[in-house]
């Protein structure tokens, strides 16, 4: 049995949720979300809750699945609701970054700035050091802030580079010069 499977999830008054068949749609204040749910799920819509069932018990990888898409089902009805964001800190000299169109421009020391481009449902905002990725899908919002972090990653003997914001670096010691006796 899955203990996050058979957790209940509430609609906010403000979100409208329809199943039909396979396909849920969640609309809200932010925006729309879709999702195909696996054939080995089932979910209902009761008394303003979402419950979430394994449609065949008898399929070993359903109980895994239960738990997946009442997480998914969750996360989407809390994005269209409030949003979700994250935000990367930039830590180095001369390193900067800008927003451009609907691109990202970075300045981290390469030859060429690094340009990543704004998907459909991303917004990006830019303050001093800090990069703020926000969108109502937290897989997206996830998946951009992790390629962000990925043009540089913060290296652990300066704590030059991207990290997440609270994120701590292990930082280690450089090399050591020793004094050679004759």
């Amino acid at each position: 049995m899955s203990r996050i499977g058979k957790k209940l999830i509430e609609i906010p008054a403000t979100v409208k949720a329809e199943i039909n068949g396979q396909d849920m749609k969640v609309t809200g204040p932010k925006g729309e979300l879709n999702i195909k749910i696996h054939p080995a799920i089932k979910a209902e819509i009761k008394d303003g809750k979402i419950l979430v069932l394994p449609a065949r018990t008898l399929i070993k990888s359903a109980r895994g699945l239960w738990g997946l898409y009442r997480a998914l089902i969750a996360n989407m009805i809390e994005g269209v609701d409030k949003g979700f964001e994250k935000k990367l800190e930039i830590e180095g000299v001369g390193f900067k970054a800008s927003v451009v169109g609907d691109e990202l421009v970075m300045n981290l020391g390469f030859v060429n700035p690094v340009r990543i481009k704004k998907p459909e449902g991303i917004t990006f905002l830019v303050e001093k050091n800090l990069i703020t990725v926000s969108g109502i899908s937290k897989e997206l919002v996830g998946q951009i802030s992790a390629e962000i972090r990925e043009t540089k990653k913060a290296e652990p003997y300066k704590g030059k580079g991207i990290k997440y914001q609270g994120e701590k670096i292990r930082r280690k010691e450089g090399k050591k010069v020793v004094a050679t006796k004759k």
